[in-house]
């Protein structure tokens, strides 16, 4: 997943606008315009898109960990100049709150199914004797979960549409 998509399916997960956008960098220390949250946005064919990059994605998360957190005490965390999957993920379980039984629980309203110990390796440090790497379909997965989560259920609601229309009601 590119940090593009990260952004699109975050912002859509929790409905932000574009000045709930411009708000998140700002908790982060970030000014930004609402040109280039539109930019970042926009589809690789779209000859306005720009590239987001992985200092501004982070900046970006962290700004959502200070809104939905509060700021900590003391200076401002520092935005990575590389991001992981795991330092994402990392990311959004701080920012919302979760706890492993929530993570699990959302990744299973996806229908994707891990362990605890599978789950709490992808959380350790990237030098641990069981750190995992976590792959694309792990983070998808996740959002997808955190998308059926806070806004319904999209998929099961055009398959009973398709089967009302189907049936002829």
């Amino acid at each position: 997943m590119t940090n593009n998509d990260l952004l699109r399916r975050i912002r859509f997960v929790f409905d932000f606008n574009d000045t709930k956008m411009i708000a998140i960098f700002g908790q982060a220390d970030r000014d930004v315009s609402r040109a280039q949250i539109s930019d970042w946005l926009k589809k690789e064919d779209d000859p306005a898109y720009q590239e987001c990059n992985d200092k501004v994605l982070a900046t970006f998360l962290n700004g959502l960990i200070n809104e939905k957190r509060g700021k900590k005490e003391g200076s401002l965390e520092t935005s990575e100049e590389t991001l992981t999957n795991n330092i994402i993920f990392n990311k959004l379980k701080i920012a919302l709150n979760l706890k492993a039984e929530n993570v699990l629980a959302i990744l299973e309203l996806s229908e994707f199914h891990l362990s605890k110990h599978e789950l709490s390796a992808f959380f350790r440090k990237s030098g641990h004797k069981h750190y995992r790497e976590c792959k694309d379909q792990v983070l998808r997965n996740f959002l997808n979960g955190l998308q059926i989560k806070y806004r319904g259920n999209s998929k099961s609601e055009k398959e009973f549409e398709w089967k009302q229309i189907s049936k002829g009601g």
